[in-house]
């Protein structure tokens, strides 16, 4: 009984979306400033989830009927309604501009949340990069500002589109997936919260914990995000090329997109059973020297291959048949679950392709799992330094295999709880079956 409420919720969500949409696409196409919300009355909402915070109780709720859910105001709705027109529209910017864009050629997917500086910081590192007008950009966002839209306004130099996560907890401040006033404390026990009536008492994870809103956001985006640009984006149906995943805090060298493609030659040659190229981990190389042309093929492992992920649309097609797996998985990390995946669903592990000197790095030193500010001049300036002092063994002719190692078992690791509401395994494994 309960399951059936809760799938009912799930699709109530994805009606709210549609019906807040309607005014705007039977009225006719608005001009720019009649679609998006004024600065003024948007900055309401840019305070709404800003990422800076850490896995602690924060969802502390006035439960037992003391508090009632308020209204969606206008201004939330207006930004549901947006964000669907914007889904379906799906604007190629740059279209004219960059018409000899190659066919199934490389494109880069960013996730997107509210860090401007270290969004500005990327778009400039691919400003750099040779090769880069073949590219298709799409942004994905969990969060509409007009900071972000200028950044990603700024894009001149390749084919972008920009896509918005539904379901994002500015769109539902006050209510599933977004914390409802009578959802039950992090860390209240379970006899605590049915004695309380709150709404999920009956579903903590694997801890004894409550959901944190927070949190969940970063695995439903990277779900969501996932099956849309492969299922949905219009100008990569049939795409039979590579999609790059990364995020808003990477910083990429301008050699990246040239070594991807090598990789790629590399990989149809002599590695046809590698899922994954990784474009680098988070071990900081200074000297690219014998290293530049080299990749290694071993096992995928989460903690090392999580950035400048690229795939085929096999590889999305194996995993996304394990939605139930992922979405299920008490883990509120994309990247540990993908990890389980790879030793409970998939056919087998995951081998992946990695280059010896990256040509990825992560500038991020602040967001959800930090809580100091964020700096990200200092980390840049470290990247460009290392990029710099080896320009003179960039763009490698051709790349070659230096190793190959034995596909061994994985450690299963303990995981981090966080995701264990019922609710949130439904929307999950509901966005195939509602985009």
């Amino acid at each position: 009984m309960r399951l059936r409420i809760y799938k009912k919720k799930v699709l109530l969500l994805a009606l709210i979306v549609l019906v807040a949409a309607f005014g705007f696409w039977t009225g006719g196409r608005q001009r720019k400033a009649e679609v998006f919300p004024r600065e003024a009355e948007a900055s309401r909402l840019v305070r709404v989830g800003d990422g800076k915070v850490s896995r602690r109780a924060s969802n502390e709720s006035v439960v037992g009927g003391t508090m009632e859910r308020p209204e969606v105001d206008n201004l939330t709705l207006v930004y549901r309604g947006v964000v669907y027109q914007l889904n379906f529209d799906q604007v190629v910017r740059n279209a004219e501009s960059r018409r000899s864009r190659p066919p199934d050629d490389v494109v880069v997917v960013v996730q997107v949340h509210n860090r401007p500086d270290y969004l500005h910081s990327l778009v400039n590192s691919l400003r750099k990069a040779k090769g880069i007008e073949n590219v298709l950009l799409i942004f994905s966002h969990d969060f509409w500002s007009p900071q972000l839209n200028h950044i990603v306004a700024s894009v001149d130099f390749c084919q972008v589109v920009q896509v918005f996560f539904p379901f994002s907890l500015q769109l539902y401040p006050n209510e599933f997936p977004g914390h409802d006033p009578k959802d039950c404390p992090r860390d209240v026990s379970k006899a605590e919260a049915f004695k309380l009536g709150c709404i999920n008492a009956e579903y903590p994870d694997s801890f004894g914990h409550y959901r944190e809103s927070k949190f969940c956001q970063t695995k439903h985006h990277w779900w969501w995000k996932l099956h849309f640009v492969w299922e949905k984006v219009k100008v990569l149906e049939d795409h039979k090329g590579l999609v790059l995943f990364i995020e808003e805090d990477h910083y990429l060298s301008p050699d990246f997109y040239h070594v991807l493609k090598n990789m790629w030659s590399l990989k149809t040659e002599n590695c046809p059973d590698c899922d994954i190229l990784s474009l680098g981990t988070y071990g900081r190389v200074s000297d690219f020297g014998d290293k530049t042309n080299k990749v290694e093929v071993k096992t995928w492992r989460s903690t090392e291959h999580n950035m400048g992920m690229a795939m085929t649309r096999e590889t999305y097609q194996k995993l996304i048949e394990c939605t139930d797996t992922f979405c299920k998985y008490d883990d509120y990390n994309w990247d540990w679950t993908l990890q389980h995946l790879t030793v409970s669903c998939l056919p087998r592990y995951w081998k992946v392709m990695v280059c010896e000197a990256p040509r990825i790095f992560h500038a991020g030193d602040c967001g959800m799992h930090h809580k100091k500010t964020c700096t990200p001049t200092v980390e840049i300036s470290k990247i460009d330094r290392i990029i710099s002092s080896n320009r003179q063994h960039l763009f490698p002719e051709t790349m070659t295999i230096s190793k190959v190692f034995p596909m061994g078992a994985i450690t299963p690791h303990v995981k981090n709880g966080g995701w264990g509401d019922i609710r949130d395994h439904e929307l999950c494994a509901s966005y195939r079956r509602l985009q």
